[in-house]
């Protein structure tokens, strides 16, 4: 009876759409433009973490706001943690909106990294 070895599977490399010719040449060598597909696959997991970040500390400031029971001090933390929240999704989404409007007035792409080279 064979023994099943568990391999490590990194979670980003379960989407090869993202690890196009571009990233890997013939072979599965690995070539510089794979920083190109590196950085995407970081900024996917950042704003990820940005939305669940807001989610998380939506539900606290709830559940504090909930569990203060009228006391002043308590409630006054809620709102922080809730106002908090709300500033670091509108902070994500303004530095995104600005980078599309840079994109679109000077006609550079910003919000694309590129390393010229390689395969197109």
């Amino acid at each position: 009876m064979k023994k099943k070895t568990k391999r490590f599977v990194p979670f980003l490399a379960l989407y090869p759409q993202s690890w196009s010719n571009r990233c890997v040449s013939s072979g599965d060598v690995a070539t510089i433009q794979g920083f190109e597909c590196l950085f995407r696959n970081v900024l996917r997991v950042a704003t990820t973490f940005c939305g669940l970040a807001f989610g998380v500390m939506l539900i606290v400031g709830g559940f504090k706001f909930i569990l203060s029971g009228g006391d002043p001090k308590g409630t006054q933390s809620a709102q922080k943690t809730i106002t908090t929240a709300f500033a670091g999704l509108v902070l994500t989404l303004a530095l995104w909106i600005i980078l599309r409007f840079v994109e679109q007035f000077t006609g550079l792409k910003v919000t694309e990294f590129n390393i010229p080279g390689g395969t197109p």
